[in-house]
């Protein structure tokens, strides 16, 4: 086995160990054939076969992204405050959050989805190959090169187009919108994003391929720091255009916080292989069918919020604000729980290359009741606490109480797709996870799409904001059952049923837990007393139900935590000795 060398180290997270070991313990086992299970065998140090990335990693990359992750949205809540505080919810905000649509789309587009639905794959199976035959050509740096120069063009013609297009954008977006040109001075400085933000999206991608995630947990750390510090910088001379400068800024600085640390990993040479090649196994290109298939996905799921705020713009001022804070607080928990398969996607793709289909199976019904249930447990506080959130993040300064009202009441309707969306972010990583092109998420989404544009045109007429909420839940929720439908039959052989039998357990949780909390809640007027009794309330009521219905095997979770410390006790005695 050869050591990694000392330039391709990284300090930056916690890495996947070398092929052949699980954390220092040799494993052994025959590479199984495309599209087999793996059975354990003998074999020759060669012939190595890596084990399960361990439970113990996965927690511990799951912590520090989840830990990074609150961290961003924590700023990200300072960002929409600091804008709620300066601007309110009036004509100025809405029309940065137009131009805001561009910095959402692109960090979709190139961060959060997109990018890494294309370059897991391609990076984890290019480091398959890595180390293959000594000598020969890194597949690592042959995907970098083939890849990033032509991705640096693209962006930067695609960033040029929209600085030039910035009104016609704008009029598109947000026909009714009262301040027009400001919305395109704004578009225009956070077009600049596209470039930046394919940068840190393609050095995110390669760096959670290697198995590295604290420099990508961080960057939304950096982008809002940076819209913080312009908006109290500038904004008093500036306006919300000291915002959109702020992404600008906060792009470049994605990108500085990532590259070091994935130059490392590149420029070292070949390191520790997370799995071994197969004969017949060779790189999967990025072919324009893949490419194409993603991102039209993307952009579709992505329209949804183009249709909001297309509908939102023909009502009174400020309803595209209550729209986008109450999106912001309710997508916390979703952002949360889907820090989950942001972590598993890289297992998930090196297990389907290997031909590892059970354990592909088995990770991803784990990943789809964990992420649900964090996501319902976050949803069940929202409904219960809706006011007293809002009021106690916004309501300061020129955001109103009228404004808390209306916010409040949008989120709890918001709230109720937050399931839908998850299972979106969770499920189509199976899909794309195979590096290939699949069009079925793209058919799924447009089904998806079609019912938000319909049922919001119909109902912003009776119910406004709330209308249009309303119609994003009931188009991601369809999303969610086509595309849980169509998996075991197009992706990884998921057992659809028993999913469905196991996530219906904490929806009837939350649903009790939210009660529970908005009967708690109800007592108290101040909105930090009322919103920490709701918070524990729901915890309570939805922890110990889920402990009572056995969700996922909860009752056992003691027991086996129990033999975790026992081995690891005897395990450093034995060191000790």
């Amino acid at each position: 086995m050869r050591p990694t060398p000392p330039a391709a180290q990284d300090t930056s997270g916690p890495t996947v160990p070398e092929p052949g070991t699980a954390h220092g313990r040799e494993t052994a086992g025959p590479p199984a054939a495309a599209g087999t299970h793996r059975d354990a065998a003998p074999a020759t140090a060669q012939e190595t076969f890596p084990g399960p990335v361990s439970g113990r990693f996965l927690a511990k990359a799951t912590l520090i992204s989840a830990a990074l992750s609150v961290a961003g949205s924590l700023l990200g809540l300072g960002r929409d405050q600091a804008l709620a505080h300066l601007f309110g919810a009036g004509a100025d905000t809405d029309a940065f959050l137009v131009a805001w649509t561009v910095s959402e789309t692109a960090a979709t587009l190139l961060i959060d989805a997109g990018m890494a639905y294309v370059l897991v794959p391609a990076f984890s199976v290019a480091l398959a190959r890595r180390g293959r035959a000594p000598g020969a050509v890194d597949p690592v740096r042959a995907l970098v090169a083939a890849s990033l120069p032509r991705l640096c063009l693209g962006l930067a013609a695609a960033a040029l187009a929209l600085v030039a297009g910035a009104p016609l954008l704008v009029s598109l977006l947000a026909p009714g919108l009262p301040e027009a040109s400001l919305a395109a001075d704004c578009t225009r400085l956070t077009a600049t994003c596209v470039l930046t933000f394919g940068l840190a999206g393609y050095c995110s991608a390669a760096l959670r391929a290697h198995g590295s995630f604290v420099a990508p947990a961080a960057i939304s750390v950096a982008l809002n720091i940076a819209v913080i510090g312009t908006v109290y910088g500038f904004g008093a001379h500036w306006g919300v255009r000291a915002a959109a400068l702020g992404v600008a800024l906060g792009g470049c600085l994605m990108v500085t916080l990532q590259a070091p640390s994935l130059w490392r990993r590149i420029s070292g040479g070949p390191g520790p292989q997370p799995l071994p090649a197969r004969a017949g196994d060779g790189l999967r290109p990025l072919t324009p069918a893949l490419v194409t298939s993603v991102l039209l996905f993307v952009l579709c799921r992505q329209a949804q919020v183009f249709a909001e705020r297309y509908f939102a713009s023909a009502l009174p001022a400020g309803a595209i604000s209550h729209l986008n804070y109450a999106q912001k607080v309710a997508q916390l928990p979703m952002s949360l729980s889907l820090m989950v398969c942001v972590v598993t996607f890289p297992v998930l793709a090196r297990a389907i290359a290997e031909g590892d289909l059970r354990q592909a199976r088995d990770r991803t019904e784990r990943d789809l009741v964990l992420v649900g249930c964090l996501v319902l447990l976050g949803t069940a506080v929202i409904v219960a606490c809706a006011p007293q959130i809002i009021e106690l993040l916004f309501q300061h300064g020129a955001f109103t109480a009228a404004d808390t009202a209306a916010t409040a009441s949008t989120m709890r309707v918001y709230a109720l797709g937050l399931l839908g969306h998850t299972l979106v972010g969770a499920l189509v990583r199976a899909y794309f996870s195979t590096g290939r092109a699949t069009w079925y998420p793209l058919g799924a989404m447009a089904v998806g799409l079609t019912v938000t544009i319909g049922a919001g045109a119909w109902a912003v007429g009776f119910w406004g904001a709330r209308g249009i909420a309303a119609a994003n839940a009931a188009g991601i929720t369809l999303t969610a059952l086509l595309l849980l439908h169509g998996l075991g039959a197009r992706s990884v052989p998921v057992r659809v049923h028993r999913v469905v039998a196991e996530l219906a357990k904490p929806v009837g949780a939350a649903l009790c837990a939210a009660g529970a909390g908005a009967v708690c809640t109800r007592p108290f007027t101040s909105p930090p007393a009322a919103v920490a009794v709701g918070c524990v309330s729901v915890t309570a009521v939805f922890l110990a139900l889920v402990w009572a219905l056995d969700v996922a095997g909860t009752r056992s979770l003691p027991a086996r935590a129990a033999h975790t410390v026992r081995g690891l006790v005897e395990r450093g005695a034995s060191h000790g000795r």
